[in-house]
């Protein structure tokens, strides 16, 4: 059974592991609002595929390329604006072909009527 990405499944030990950092450190991004990870009733955390993946880039960002935690907040906020405009771009663009379709089918029938 395939597990969707964004289903919370590593407790915070199993994820610090699979990312190669301190829990600790896990905490602090979740303190300064990096992450927010599922809380479960008991208030444990579980992180999803995506928040792995999002912790990847964190990591990449401050370790290999040098970027201090302001500036990873601030690529971690334009990367979702992006996402959010991109998804936006593909809604309008599929309004647009519609309405074309739409467009096209009246130019069709108004043909037809004048022969």
């Amino acid at each position: 059974m395939n597990m969707p990405e964004s289903e919370p499944r590593y407790v915070i030990s199993i994820a610090a592991r699979i990312i190669g950092i301190e829990t600790h450190t896990l905490r602090y991004y979740e303190r300064l609002g990096l992450i927010q990870p599922f809380r479960s009733n008991g208030n444990i955390r579980y992180y999803s595929e995506t928040e792995i993946e999002q912790l990847r880039r964190i990591k990449t960002l401050v370790n290999d390329l040098g970027i201090n935690i302001a500036g990873v907040e601030v690529i971690m906020r334009m990367s979702e604006k992006i996402r959010e405009l991109q998804q936006r771009i593909e809604e309008l663009e599929l309004v647009i072909d519609t309405m074309r379709q739409h467009t096209d089918v009246s130019e069709a029938k108004k043909q037809t009527k004048r022969k």
